[in-house]
């Protein structure tokens, strides 16, 4: 069974280590939030100007002035800080986010990662993502493994425009976790009931098994 969007960001929760400080991108990686494992002390940044994100609101506790940088509404932790883009993207460029977290629209077998732009399709940019990806010290990518066409959208080479180059470490899709190492994808981790198999059809770069590949467990 494959996982949903809420699975994906709650099997990246447990990569998030005590006492890191990380950046969550749109999409899937804000759900991120919702699952940080109890007793795990992680400060959460948010590109436009705000450390020490909590979960999202409940309808209760929304306030339209504290968003994300995919304009959600979020809420904030004691001792958070709001700030301006210009301080935010001085933390990303000195290298002070221990793991970046982002959605990808492919990723090829040696690290890049394409998420920003589809020719011929309008697009606002490429926000922080070129900084993220090159400055951060981890990059687990949140993504769909296929296509809406069922294409696989890990690959040899990327076709896409490049936002990074040899920077993923990690991927986790809606059917395996993947680790990205020389030469190629090496299988985790799989979602309950897919097989190897079926992640080595859906996997367009070179997919590494080594021996049994144990289920996600969430």
């Amino acid at each position: 069974m494959a996982l949903d969007k809420n699975q994906i960001a709650q099997r990246i929760a447990k990569e998030v280590k005590n006492g890191m400080y990380v950046n969550l991108g749109i999409g899937i990686p804000t759900l991120v939030a919702n699952y940080i494992p109890e007793g795990i002390e992680v400060v959460l940044q948010s590109e436009n100007g705000l450390l020490g994100m909590g979960p999202f609101p409940t309808e209760d506790k929304v306030d339209a002035d504290l968003i994300n940088a995919g304009k959600q509404t979020i809420t904030t932790l004691p001792g958070s800080a709001i700030f301006n883009s210009a301080e935010s993207f001085a933390m990303i460029r000195g290298e002070h986010v221990d793991l970046t977290i982002l959605g990808a629209m492919e990723v090829s077998e040696n690290g890049d990662i394409a998420n920003w732009k589809i020719p011929g399709k309008m697009v606002k940019g490429m926000g922080g993502a070129m900084d993220l990806v090159a400055s951060a010290k981890n990059i687990i990518v949140a993504m769909q493994h296929t296509a809406r066409d069922g294409s696989s959208k890990l690959l040899k080479e990327c076709t896409l425009p490049i936002t990074g180059v040899h920077c993923v470490k990690k991927i986790v899709t809606d059917l395996a976790v993947l680790e990205v190492v020389d030469g190629g994808f090496k299988l985790l981790e799989r979602a309950p009931g897919v097989s190897t198999e079926a992640i080595r059809a859906a996997t367009a770069g070179n997919l590494i098994v080594d021996g049994d590949v144990p289920e996600i467990l969430l």
